[in-house]
């Protein structure tokens, strides 16, 4: 095959935050509201919060994204490919040995 793809990844690590919290969750937790009341209803007594049925909060740890070019006839190795850039460009350390393709796009 004639051409090239585009592979776009990043690295991940052990300690990656990738989580859902329910604002339901979130305003059952006593610390929260006493923060939510300071800020926004300071002096106000007697309020109460709530929020819309399934309204999420996502906390996710950013990394940075990387991308490499590759030719068609690599596709079956893509992810191998994705790890020895990952190497090259010495990405790679003791708690951050995973990479996580995140897009492919043929050029």
């Amino acid at each position: 095959m004639d051409g090239t793809i585009m592979v776009t990844y990043r690295v991940l690590c052990d300690t990656d935050l990738n989580t859902q919290i329910s604002l339901k969750e979130l305003l059952e937790n006593e610390k929260v509201l006493k923060v939510i009341r300071s800020e926004y209803a300071k002096g106000v007594r007697n309020a109460t919060f709530s929020s819309s049925q399934g309204a999420m909060l996502k906390i996710e740890t950013i990394r940075e994204v990387q991308s490499i070019e590759v030719s068609k006839d690599d596709f079956a190795d893509l992810l191998t490919l994705a790890e020895d850039d990952a190497k090259n460009k010495k990405l790679l350390k003791k708690d951050c040995e995973r990479v996580e393709l995140i897009d492919i796009k043929t050029l």
